[in-house]
């Protein structure tokens, strides 16, 4: 797994929607009615990056979730993430 180099990344975001790049990392902001459908979501997201065992950073306040996309051994953002994001966004 290597790091996306910039025009790898450029490319791969205008294929995302509402992702954009924060600190280094894929990022999106998703708002649900309640705490329990964002939970829910959350679930699906664990579900679908455990099978891909890629792992984001899930950040949950009341209806808010926050998804950090990142590769650790490759130093930033790789397909993997462009990948993972796309599944998420398929939810």
């Amino acid at each position: 797994m290597k790091k996306l180099t910039q025009t790898e990344l450029e490319a791969s975001i205008v294929q995302l929607s509402g992702w954009k790049i924060v600190n280094d990392k894929l990022n999106k902001k998703f708002k649900f009615k309640d705490f329990v459908e964002a939970f829910g979501f959350m679930t699906k997201v664990a579900i679908i990056s455990e099978k891909m065992d890629h792992h984001p950073e899930l950040f949950n306040v009341y209806n808010n979730v926050v998804i950090d996309l990142t590769t650790h051994d490759a130093g930033g953002i790789s397909n993997l993430d462009v990948e993972l994001a796309k599944k998420i966004d398929g939810l």
